[in-house]
């Protein structure tokens, strides 16, 4: 899609996907259901890709998205959104394991410096996403794209979008890199590090670590980078002003599923808790659980509340699976 659209009197359609490693089957299951919908009105070749201005995604989410996106030489998406639910029955055990005792005690273990590295080494990630995406870049996705990861050099996120890639060819990274760096997650996965270049011979190193440090709710990133889109886009003159734009978009939120934590952590006894504690506690992960949720909560919280603020709360859906 050369042509973002987002200029005065368009609609823009946006879907978000959310972080959360082998639980990237709950969007995926959702996203199948609503291409067959799609199907049944516009024919059996219709794909997610088609209906979205702008698709984003976080770690998992990311993935998702690249699979949405990303061509195949009949410039259709590698993947139906049918598929995405096989791809992570298959493959998720070795890309996104879940956090069992034992692998959680390592990571703690290595962090007081009793274990060295990483939990996984990455391999299968890698030649996963090298195979499926070769030298695809981010400008060559069929619809645009907003996947953030985060530099762990500069300490600060990095927004990849097709919109800046082809702006600027040094922001043109190639998909696979993209997707590695959004989901190496601390302590799990390596940090994954790669290097852009343009025609002048100019480049640009990327020091990247997992996309849900900087937003695991990517929804407001992306509703952001669609405002920047229209301040770019229109003449001082005829300039429409972003919280007005956003009553031209329509938003599909999308969380990959949520322990409900009600009455399983108490004052009384996190005053008691030590570091060690909050990283693992009965079994439970009480950091990674409060920051997670409070992440994906608040964007919702605010998401939710300027549309509400700008009379067209029905505007704005977000589906969140949340599990006792």
């Amino acid at each position: 899609m050369e042509s973002t659209g987002f200029r005065k009197g368009n609609m823009v359609t946006m879907l978000s996907i959310d972080g959360g490693g082998i639980r990237g089957i709950i969007p995926g299951t959702l996203l199948g259901f609503l291409e067959s919908k799609l199907q049944a009105l516009d024919g059996p070749d219709a794909r997610i890709a088609d209906y979205f201005d702008v698709i984003a995604g976080t770690s998992t989410g990311g993935l998702v998205t690249t699979m949405l996106t990303a061509p195949n030489t009949d410039n259709r998406p590698v993947y139906a959104a049918k598929d995405i639910t096989n791809f992570y029955l298959e493959h998720s055990p070795e890309i996104f394991p879940q956090h069992s005792r034992k692998s959680f005690v390592n990571s703690i273990k290595s962090m007081f410096g009793q274990a060295g590295g990483p939990k996984y080494d990455g391999e299968y990630l890698r030649s996963l996403t090298n195979g499926l995406l070769g030298d695809l870049t981010l400008k060559q996705t069929l619809t645009n794209v907003v996947i953030p990861s985060f530099d762990i050099k500069l300490l600060q996120p990095v927004i990849f979008s097709t919109t800046d890639a082809k702006l600027n060819d040094l922001k043109n990274a190639r998909l696979a890199d993209v997707c590695i760096g959004t989901s190496a997650a601390p302590t799990f996965f390596p940090a994954h590090y790669f290097e852009t270049k343009d025609a002048e011979g100019n480049s640009r190193s990327f020091n990247l670590i997992d996309g849900g440090v900087a937003a695991n709710n990517p929804t407001m990133m992306a509703i952001s980078q669609i405002w920047k889109e229209i301040l770019m886009q229109n003449t001082d003159d005829d300039r429409i002003k972003p919280l007005e734009h956003s009553k031209r978009m329509l938003v599909l939120s999308l969380g990959t599923g949520a322990a409900k934590h009600t009455q399983k952590y108490s004052a009384a006894a996190a005053s008691k808790w030590g570091l060690r504690d909050w990283l693992y506690d009965k079994g439970a992960t009480p950091l990674l659980d409060v920051y997670g949720d409070a992440s994906s909560d608040m964007v919702d919280f605010h998401v939710s509340t300027l549309f509400q603020a700008l009379d067209c709360k029905n505007n704005y859906l977000r589906i969140q699976v949340r599990t006792k």
